[in-house]
């Protein structure tokens, strides 16, 4: 009997050697094949890509010999390509999903599955528990050697970029940002953005510089390819080095991004959505629902209030946040980890496209990212983010889970506590509209506690309050 694979937030990741090896990743496909046979469609045929992690081709082929040998048909990638690209090559397709071998912004010692549905976008909670279910034993998978899927006309290789490219014009016009004569630092973190900026933005006044722009599975110079702190923090003291204008970070499959200012200083992902909330609603003039998790920043509700949009907020993960972004024709779709979906693309993080977004903020208004802050503070005053990531035993799981459950704290950092949200692991509402949340990873074995609050000087003592409560102690 084969162990049992469990899909997390967004897909199934594991450790190379480990969980994740070959047969598993034929287990998955089996099960990805036998749900999309039930579901219909599936002669449609499924987009399967992958980034730079090691053998991640080699994983990829082995799904598409599986797909061909339930008799699917596969547009297989070649070469690494964003998460983003995989995703609208869905559509561009019309293809039934796709299987995305990453393991996104994970230590190196990952790789992952992921599933797409036929909009490009996370498959839903309830099909993924179908999907899961599905999966059998190694001896049960079907599978078409790849040479003879290929000669079988099963398998094509194909490039995805011309139709993402094609896409992007539709969506922002980056002739301006091109002659805009700024000086942009691109960290890809070795990962599937190499070469994007510069292809997309090269050839006008504006010098886009990269780094960690090469194939390194081992992800040199940070923990793991993550836009946030420390990661991002070589490419914040290069940023400053170079005297750059703004620094665009993508993580290791580029559906995430994170900025930093002309200061070298980062500005965290809840003010990069509420910077995006804004752009579209002030900026573009652009009405419709904005849907964020519950772990995303409260700066969009108030944005909400004054432009007279919804706010939606959902469990963490893009597999609650796609379906919500489809059925309700949202603006904007996006989390706390730094992924963000847009209206007229596909339900998907796209890094990539929010960059430039972010760039056609700054050109626009002719304001560098400080000053793009300052202007968001103005309207929706001053907000202050952090989050603890603490690994734990899995035997003390149901211990911490019980000790929040409990939990009923008057106050936190001395913010007085007004409620509590269950959506998605606990929520404690502050009087200052400030929230701090516990809950457990989706992908990891991994406590997170998360504080958004308006006193800049709480931050810290929320975030250990909320670790007291948990019966954690900060490292």
């Amino acid at each position: 009997m084969g162990a049992k694979i469990q899909f997390g937030t967004d897909g199934w990741r594991g450790s190379v050697g480990e969980d994740y090896t070959f047969d598993n990743v034929r287990r998955c496909a089996q099960g990805f094949a036998s749900y999309l046979l039930e579901c219909g469609g599936a002669q449609r045929g499924i987009v399967i890509g992958h980034d730079q992690r090691y053998r991640g081709e080699d994983f990829g082929a082995a799904a598409a010999e599986v797909m061909a040998g339930n008799g699917i048909p596969v547009w297989l990638i070649e070469g690494a390509s964003p998460t983003p690209v995989i995703s609208y090559s869905v559509v561009a397709k019309a293809a039934a999903g796709a299987v995305n071998i990453t393991a996104s912004h994970n230590p190196n010692t990952d790789n992952g599955f992921k599933v797409r549905d036929a909009t490009g976008g996370a498959v839903a909670p309830a099909d993924l528990t179908r999907i899961e279910a599905l999966i059998p034993d190694i001896d049960q998978v079907k599978r078409l050697n790849l040479s003879t899927g290929i000669e079988q006309g099963l398998v094509r290789y194909w490039d995805p970029n011309p139709d993402y490219l094609a896409q992007l014009e539709l969506l922002i016009d980056v002739r301006p940002i091109k002659e805009a004569g700024l000086r942009i630092l691109v960290d890809c973190m070795w990962g599937n953005g190499i070469g994007w900026f510069p292809r997309i933005l090269g050839g006008g006044r504006t010098e886009i510089i990269e780094i960690h722009n090469q194939r390194h599975p081992l992800f040199p110079d940070m923990l793991r390819p993550e836009p946030i702190p420390p990661n991002v923090d070589p490419a914040l003291a290069r940023g400053r080095e170079l005297g750059a204008d703004v620094i665009i970070i993508n993580d290791g499959d580029a559906d995430r991004v994170g900025l930093g200012d002309e200061h070298g200083r980062f500005v965290d992902q809840l003010r990069v959505y509420a910077l995006l909330g804004y752009y579209f609603l002030e900026v573009r003039g652009e009405r419709g629902a904005i849907v964020k998790t519950i772990s995303s920043t409260k700066m969009l509700n108030i944005l909400g209030q004054q432009y007279g949009v919804p706010i939606i907020e959902t469990g963490v993960g893009f597999k609650y946040v796609a379906p919500k972004f489809t059925e309700t024709g949202a603006l904007l779709g996006g989390e706390e980890s730094g992924g963000y979906a847009f209206r007229g693309h596909v339900p998907e993080r796209d890094g990539i496209l929010a960059g430039l977004y972010l760039l056609d903020m700054m050109v626009r208004l002719g304001k560098r990212p400080s000053e793009l802050i300052e202007l968001l503070f103005s309207r929706v005053g001053p907000h202050y983010y952090d989050r603890i990531d603490s690994q734990f035993p899995a035997e003390e799981r149901d211990a911490i889970l019980n000790r929040v459950n409990a939990a009923r704290p008057a106050t936190l950092g001395g913010l007085a506590v007004t409620g509590l949200v269950t959506v998605d692991g606990h929520q404690f509402l502050m009087e200052d509209g400030g929230w701090m949340l516990v809950r457990f990873s989706g992908t990891e074995p991994i406590i997170r506690v998360y504080c958004e609050t308006t006193h800049e000087n709480k931050v810290q003592a929320i975030l250990r309050d909320g670790m007291r409560l948990a019966g954690l102690t900060q490292a």
